[in-house]
C-alpha cells in the first residue's frame, strides 16, 4: 500500500535564552527527513508560524524537551494545555537532554499528560546527557550509538503514526467527553 510520508511535528520544548533545544531539534529533522516514509516540520514555540496548524496538520509529534527542576518546562506545558483536538490518537516520540539524567525525568512527567489527552507516547526515546557535550561543531551527536537510538524510536513512531493515521481516517476518533 503505497501512502504519503508520515508527517512529524517535531516540538522544540525550550524557549530559554541561549537554549540548546534547537541543535537538537534539527538534527531530529535531518534525521527523519532522511527517511522517504517521513516528513519533518519545525514547531518552535518562539518562531513564525501558526504552533496550532502544524500541530493539527502533524500524523505524530516528537518532543525534543530539556530538563528543568526534575521536570519539563512551563512553556512546552502551556504549548500542550493550549491544545487537545490536535494531540488525540496520534503518537509521541520523545528526545531529551539534561544534565546526569538526561532529561529523561521531563519524559516521564510528560508521559501521562498525554495519556490525558487520548496520545500514545513511545517507549524508546533518546536522551542525551550533558548534551552540549554530545554534539560536535556540525549540530550532530560525536556517539553514533544516538543514531541507532534515534532509528528505533522513529521506527515505533512510524508504525504508530502510520496505523493510527489509517484508523482515524476509517472512523473518527471520539476523543475525549468533557475537560
Amino acid at each position: 500500500m503505497q501512502t504519503s510520508p508520515l508527517r512529524i511535528a517535531v516540538i522544540v520544548g525550550s524557549t530559554r535564552e541561549g537554549r540548546f533545544g534547537p541543535t537538537v531539534a534539527g538534527w531530529l529533522a535531518d534525521e527523519i527527513t532522511q527517511r522517504p516514509d517521513l516528513d519533518a516540520d519545525l514547531v518552535d514555540p518562539i518562531g513564525p508560524g501558526s504552533v496550532t496548524k502544524q500541530l493539527d496538520l502533524a500524523d505524530a509529534f516528537a518532543v525534543v524537551t530539556p530538563e528543568y527542576n526534575h521536570s519539563y518546562p512551563a512553556p512546552l506545558k502551556a504549548l500542550v494545555d493550549d491544545h487537545r483536538a490536535e494531540w488525540q490518537a496520534k503518537p509521541v516520540g520523545f528526545v531529551s537532554y539534561g544534565g546526569l539524567s538526561g532529561g529523561l525525568r521531563a519524559v516521564e512527567h510528560l508521559r501521562p499528560v498525554f495519556a490525558e489527552l487520548h496520545a500514545h507516547t513511545i517507549r524508546d526515546t533518546v536522551s542525551f546527557h550533558g548534551a552540549r557535550h554530545c554534539f560536535g561543531p556540525d549540530g550532530r551527536p560525536v556517539d553514533p550509538a544516538s543514531t541507532v537510538a534515534v532509528h528505533r524510536m522513529l521506527d515505533g513512531l512510524a508504525w504508530w503514526g502510520v496505523t493510527l493515521r489509517e484508523a482515524r481516517a476509517l472512523r473518527p476518533y471520539p476523543g475525549s467527553r468533557g475537560e
